[in-house]
């Protein structure tokens, strides 16, 4: 009893931003967020949701902060629940050509794009996307003050997962299904063996320091 009134309280505090914007008759508002800027291969992923007003899933809350487990059932639920929910990527090679920072803009801007359904405003974690309609908002560590920005990194972060396993059966010496493209032990010693593969991103310095096999 005693975690679910934690979490619907934690709920009703990230759900702040958005029972405002409601209230004023704006329906149809988007939480965005990014995952992938720091491992060293893989894609830079983002994620935009809009989520409808009468929403009740409990456990929302920054991605990082949740169990794996929980994560993977809540992306499922926030996909079901949503009133439209959408996907950016941007490869490997594209970030290598327009650094992390552009590139994480560039996906959340596709991810926006992709929306079946045009965002009235958007709920942005600390950034502000160029090239887009609506009117956003930037919110410093807004994964922990959106509730929309929260489910968005929850999306954001298990469809990377989920494409790192699978670069992980392509290219098992690398371990990708456990690091996720960081920079562990593990990966930074199969680089060393192995050279890096075409998911590796060659303008990170531990990537530009070793042996590259592939053209």
């Amino acid at each position: 009893m005693a975690k679910a009134h934690r979490l619907a309280a934690r709920r009703r505090v990230l759900l702040k931003l958005e029972r405002a914007s409601w209230a004023r008759g704006i329906m149809h508002v988007c939480g965005v967020d990014e995952v992938g800027v720091g491992p060293l291969a893989g894609p830079l992923v983002a994620a935009a949701v809009i989520l409808p007003p009468e929403v009740s899933l409990r456990g929302i809350d920054d991605s990082k902060k949740l169990l794996r487990e929980t994560r993977a059932e809540l992306a499922v639920a926030i996909r079901e629940t949503a009133v439209a929910w959408s996907i950016g990527i941007v490869s490997a090679a594209e970030v290598d050509r327009l650094n992390t920072f552009h590139g994480a803009l560039e996906a959340m801007r596709r991810a926006v794009e992709g929306l079946a359904v045009a965002p009235q405003e958007l709920l942005v974690d600390a950034r502000t996307i160029p090239g887009v309609k609506a009117p956003q908002r930037s919110l410093i560590k807004g994964d922990s003050r959106s509730y929309s920005i929260a489910a968005a990194s929850i999306v954001a972060k298990e469809y990377r997962d989920d494409w790192m396993r699978t670069l992980d059966e392509t290219y098992p010496e690398y371990g990708f299904g456990r690091h996720m493209g960081y920079g562990t032990k593990s990966h930074l010693d199969a680089l060393d063996r192995y050279g890096p593969c075409p998911e590796h991103r060659r303008s990170f310095t531990p990537v530009r320091q070793t042996r590259l096999p592939f053209a």
